[in-house]
């Protein structure tokens, strides 16, 4: 069993207007989940 972190952003904190940049963001800075 992993005791790996994982990091899982949320969609909440995103600015709506700039979704695919926010999520790619989001993914660049280490994020492996978006909630």
């Amino acid at each position: 069993m992993s005791n790996a972190i994982q990091i899982a952003a949320s969609i909440l904190a995103a600015d709506f207007a700039r979704m695919g940049e926010q999520v790619q963001e989001a993914e660049q800075g280490g994020a492996g989940l978006i909630h």
